[in-house]
């Protein structure tokens, strides 16, 4: 289980300290995960699971595919999550001009985004 947290920190490109705030934790807990020295409690694994769109089981036993299967409703409601916590300025005048732009505009605006990012149709 250690070689997996520490992939799904790095996959998240995040440091230890970083990965440990996400959690509410200390980094040297996250760095004794790693290393093996102690077991990681089940309300750490489903808040690893939670915070990063983990499959438990593939956490556990390393069976199955790394990411969560996700709703798109599931999904929205994360992104809104992480949104809400931010403080970045570019993230939150983004938020408001989407909100506040015409649906139609929204489309060209949505198209153009998934041509430059290459993101296929969903």
């Amino acid at each position: 289980m250690k070689d997996r947290i520490k992939q799904v920190r790095k996959d998240a490109g995040l440091t230890q300290k970083e990965f440990a705030e996400r959690l509410g934790l200390k980094q040297n807990t996250i760095a004794t995960y790693e290393m093996g020295k102690i077991g990681v409690s089940d309300t750490v694994l489903l808040s690893i699971c939670r915070e990063f769109d983990i499959n438990e089981e593939w956490l556990r036993t390393g069976e199955g595919e790394m990411q969560s299967p996700i709703s798109q409703d599931d999904r929205y409601a994360i992104n809104l999550g992480k949104l809400q916590r931010t403080d970045d300025a570019t993230i939150i005048r983004w938020v408001n001009a989407i909100a506040e732009t015409n649906p139609e505009v929204l489309k060209d605006i949505e198209n153009f985004m998934k041509k430059i990012l290459a993101i296929e149709n969903e």
